[in-house]
């Protein structure tokens, strides 16, 4: 088990959800993976790398609603900045998408 954080660092962890707009392959990256602008409708757009190309393609990942970590700052790959980070399950397939059952919830807290 890793190390126990106390309820006031997990409750600072901005957990959106975003709708993808566009998507396509992050040919530069060391692992395979996509560069993906999300969409938080009142909040604004944000880039971000994801490495999920084993289980989904660009084109079915536009208009797909994910469960996004915010606030976790820039990182810098290769000449892309991610500034968000998609929330996934790792299986032995691949990366599979946390997403909400229900439409229309650009921008929504996750609690």
């Amino acid at each position: 088990m890793n190390e126990l954080i106390d309820l006031d660092e997990f409750n600072s962890i901005d957990i959106r959800i975003g709708s993808i707009s566009k998507a396509c392959k992050f040919i530069e990256a060391k692992k395979p993976a996509y560069k993906l602008v999300i969409d938080f409708g009142q909040l604004g757009i944000l880039n971000s790398s994801a490495q999920i190309s084993d289980l989904y393609t660009p084109k079915e990942l536009i208009g797909k609603n994910v469960v996004v970590v915010i606030n976790i700052g820039k990182r810098k790959i290769h000449d892309f900045i991610s500034e968000c980070l998609v929330l996934g399950v790792s299986t032995k397939s691949g990366v599979i998408l946390l997403k909400p059952d229900e439409n229309n919830l650009k921008g929504c807290l996750i609690i």
